[in-house]
């Protein structure tokens, strides 16, 4: 029996729908279901509709959106320092040109590691009393005591330094993407660009950054998501602490749900912290890559 083209490719893509169905769709819409409703932590317990009174107790605590605004920040550092530096390597690689495979191969590897292993790594580079970092600043002369910074311990820094170990460890995707944006532009163009007398701020901000546009816009939206809804990496090192002052979204939404038996509230948080990274994806995508405007 001969079947059609398009009937083939839908049972093709009914097993991806019928996961993407049970794995993803239900959770989403029990997730903004339960936001309506004051649910209780046990089994079986009681489950009252209460309509936004969920949304209005997060939007009016002050945990909430002081939560919010470190995981703006936290996501703002992340993401600005693994462009940077994730940009500069794929320019060097790309210069290097084959010399650079070993190198690139080197530079992966931070890549393979799991998160969580990471985050006890830098844990014990990072900690007071016996943190290797403090330890080598102090030999090096440039501390006068190996714990005159509270890497893990200061408020007021604690937030920038849980988010060494992520740039250390996504920065090579970031390069991966850039430098296979950079491998698609037209040799020619840069030669040509070249024997008209520009320099190379003109090649990277006049030809190179505009062509990579598409490219750049991926990449932000794919580690801006992931960077804002870091857990493991800040509940390893600091779980949040100290006096909150690394305390993201994700790890709020896990205490509220786990700590704090309130599933109903916690469910809140996630609706809204989901329909906020929607947004900025959208305006990301439509400010960088600006599909359909470039010719």
């Amino acid at each position: 029996m001969r079947i059609s083209d398009r009937r083939f490719a839908l049972y093709l893509m009914t097993p991806a729908a019928l996961f993407l169905a049970v794995f993803v769709a239900y959770p989403l819409f029990r997730l903004v279901a339960d936001s309506f409703f004051k649910i209780s932590p046990i089994a079986g317990g009681p489950r009252d509709f209460v309509g936004l009174q969920n949304y209005v107790t997060a939007f009016t605590s002050e945990a909430f959106t002081s939560a919010g605004w470190r995981t703006l920040a936290y996501t703002l550092v992340v993401v600005t320092l693994e462009f940077a530096l994730g940009l500069g390597m794929a320019l060097l690689f790309t210069t290097l040109g084959r010399k650079s495979q070993i190198w690139r191969t080197v530079f992966l590897y931070p890549l393979m590691i799991a998160p969580i292993v990471a985050g006890l790594l830098w844990k014990f580079l990072m900690i007071d009393n016996f943190g290797l970092i403090g330890t080598l600043l102090h030999q090096a002369g440039i501390l006068s005591d190996p714990n005159q910074i509270g890497w893990l311990s200061d408020p007021n820094i604690v937030l920038f330094s849980v988010a060494i170990p992520d740039i250390w460890l996504t920065t090579s995707f970031m390069c991966l993407v850039l430098f296979a944006g950079l491998q698609n532009i037209p040799g020619d163009l840069l030669e040509a660009a070249r024997l008209d007398g520009a320099r190379a701020p003109a090649l990277l901000f006049r030809i190179i950054l505009p062509l990579l546009r598409p490219v750049i816009a991926v990449a932000l939206v794919v580690r801006g998501i992931d960077a804002a809804r870091a857990f493991d990496t800040i509940l390893i090192q600091t779980n949040g602490g100290p006096q909150s002052a690394s305390e993201t979204m994700s790890l709020l939404i896990y205490r509220t749900m786990i700590r704090f038996g309130d599933p109903g509230l916690a469910s809140a948080m996630g609706t809204i912290y989901l329909l906020a990274m929607l947004a900025i994806a959208f305006v990301a995508v439509a400010t960088i890559w600006r599909p359909g405007k470039d010719n």
